[in-house]
Parts: C-alpha cells; structure tokens; sequence
C-alpha cells in the first residue's frame, strides 16, 4: 500500500505571496522590502492600515486562478503521483472565491491529479496520512504523520519541523 501523502497549494505548490505583492504595487504603488518580512506575515512589510487592502484582493474573484507555479513543483508532483497517494489540502473556506480558482488553477497546472486527489477545506486538522508537507505550523501541529515544512518568509524562525526549500529537494526527499 503506498504512504499517503498530503500536499499544500499556497506558498507550496503557488507563489501566492508573489502574485500578491504584484497586484498592491500596481494598485497602491506601494512594494514591499522582502528583509523587512523576514519571518513575519506579509502584512508587517507594508504600513499601517494596507492590512484590508491585502484581504481585499485575496477574496478577490479570480485572484487564485493565476497563481505562479514554483519551479520544478509539476514535474516532482507527476512523480510523487505515481510513488504516493498524493492529496492535494487548500485552505479555501476562509476566501470562498479561492473554492473554483484553485481548483481551476490544479487542472490547468497538474492535469495529472484527479478532482478525488482535492480537498479545499476550513481546516486542515481534518487530514490524515503518513507525510504532510505546508508551509504554516498550525496545519502540521495536529497532522499525525510526519509533517515538512516548506521555507517561505514567515516562517523562517521555526525549526521544529524538518524543512523542504523548494521541488528539488522534495523530489531528493521522496523520490
């Protein structure tokens, strides 16, 4: 029987953060100094009241649809497809046009995986498998097997969990 493994899609699979900061500079103007983020939210890169402004667009229609696709992540899934159980675990309750963007954005990226391998869910504590790899520490704390975490700037500061910087090393990781 193959291990289960339970894969993220956001700052994992998709460079959210970087469509995100794309979109506030071409709307407000204004960018943001990634040394500033450096092990904290997005948000904390940009002045005092830009907080809604950041929300405003992630529960934008369309805005996950579009998403950059981290390099290597396609031809290491196709793989890890054929060696695992592989399910694909979103967040999506909390932005509910993000439900048809990131399944669109699946189809169009991975047309490998079938729609049995998605779970956009409100809560991730309700997975269970064998390998669980997210870039948030709240997902990976209640996760039974064995959780990796996925390097991206706010969590930089966090070493209780082995850590993946990219499809590359997953791929020497799992494959």
């Amino acid at each position: 029987m193959k291990q289960r493994m339970i894969i993220d899609m956001d700052e994992v699979m998709a460079d959210t953060i970087a469509k995100l900061v794309r979109v506030m500079e071409l709307e407000t103007g204004l960018t943001v100094n990634e040394e500033a983020i450096q092990g904290k939210g997005l948000w904390e890169g940009y002045p005092d009241g830009y907080r809604q402004s950041l929300t405003g667009i992630l529960h934008r229609k369309g805005f996950f649809e579009d998403l950059p696709v981290y390099p290597n992540a396609v031809p290491v899934m196709r793989e890890l497809n054929e060696k695992y159980e592989v399910f694909i675990v979103s967040a999506a309750m909390e932005f509910p046009n993000s439900l048809q963007d990131k399944y669109n954005w699946l189809g169009v990226h991975f047309p490998f995986l079938t729609w049995h391998q998605i779970a956009l869910t409100g809560s991730k504590s309700l997975v269970h498998g064998d390998i669980m790899i997210d870039d948030r520490t709240k997902n990976l704390d209640p996760f039974p097997g064995k959780g990796y975490l996925y390097t991206a700037h706010h969590n930089l500061g966090i070493t209780e969990y082995p850590r993946v910087n990219n499809w590359e090393e997953i791929g020497n990781e799992f494959l």
